[in-house]
């Protein structure tokens, strides 16, 4: 009899294996002459060499399955376990055309509004891509929705996302704790985000090995960035040498989204923003597109939709 072992990588067992075991009890219904022991993130496997071939090919379609939508039902084992594939893999594509991430819990990460889909739309055909508009228009939820598919899909290895560390209003040096303790709170939206679209203890894992790394625009000084599906958040407290620096950064087969909002500049009046300068300088070079995100994209209360119109006409008087 042969013996194999299959390990859940990132994944809690307790949601693989489900309550009582009854994914194990499933697994047995339809594979009765395997004998299947489950320890902890790693089941072993006993059994003859081309039942075990077959075994592992369907237990590989089951963690995809739950990689991709979080979740396993009976429903879902039956069918993966008894289709050719092809089935999982047409299903799959017509989520797709919608469906960017299936988040924590169930939920659906999908693009909401016009300008939002346009991000998808334009980010599929260009390498980077500037998305500029005001507060809650979705930016960087898009943006971030976009870099968990990419990496879900295994086109990046990793996500990098970071922030120019610009105090509004604020001075960091009077907050307790060390440097990274001080940034963790402005990079709160970003892991927020993250929070909706991978599971706890995956995004744990992943920000331990640096599959998916947070860090202030000035770490970014000297790397290169290969791979990688890379957003650079409120780029409009970006000097010009900021983001000259970070642009350079990119390396092969990545992919950089850099998202702000103009109408919330932090830096010093006299300093212009790199945001600004980058979307003129670079508004005609192929592989990179524009996007421009208004109050018909709100996504948040109803009320900000009007607190960014009554803003903007006295902003312009």
């Amino acid at each position: 009899m042969n013996e194999r072992i299959i390990e859940l990588e990132e994944i809690n067992p307790k949601d693989f294996f489900g309550t009582n075991n009854s994914t194990i009890e499933q697994l047995k219904r339809y594979f009765p002459k395997i004998k299947i022991v489950a320890r902890g993130s790693h089941m072993k496997i006993y059994g003859a060499s081309d039942v075990l071939d077959e075994f592992e090919i369907r237990i590989e379609r089951l963690i995809k399955y739950f990689n991709r939508y979080n979740k396993l039902d009976e429903n879902s084992i039956e069918r993966i376990l008894t289709s050719t594939g092809n089935e999982e893999k047409l299903a799959a594509s017509k989520n797709s055309k919608e469906v960017l991430v299936h988040g924590v819990s169930g939920r659906l990460i999908k693009a909401q509004t016009e300008n939002q889909r346009k991000m998808v739309t334009l980010m599929a055909k260009n390498d980077m891509l500037f998305a500029v508009g005001p507060a809650g228009t979705g930016k960087t939820y898009t943006a971030v929705a976009l870099a968990v598919k990419a990496l879900k899909e295994k086109e990046v290895r990793r996500i990098i996302l970071t922030r120019p560390a610009v105090e509004s209003g604020e001075n960091l040096g009077f907050l307790p704790g060390d440097l990274k303790e001080k940034l963790d709170p402005y990079m709160q939206p970003l892991y927020d985000a993250l929070r909706d679209m991978i599971p706890h203890e995956r995004l744990e894992s992943h920000l331990e090995k640096g599959v998916i790394q947070i860090a202030p625009l000035a770490f970014m000084r000297g790397r290169t960035l290969d791979n990688a599906f890379v957003i650079l958040d409120e780029a409009q407290n970006t000097t010009h040498n900021q983001m000259k620096m970070f642009l350079t950064r990119m390396g092969k087969s990545a992919k950089f989204i850099i998202t702000g909002d103009p109408g919330q500049i932090d830096l010093p009046r006299k300093q212009v923003s790199g945001l600004k300068e980058s979307l003129f300088a670079l508004k005609d070079i192929e592989g990179i597109a524009q996007v421009y995100l208004d109050d018909k994209d709100v996504v948040r209360h109803r009320l900000v939709k009007q607190i960014i119109s009554a803003y903007k006409s006295i902003e312009t008087e």
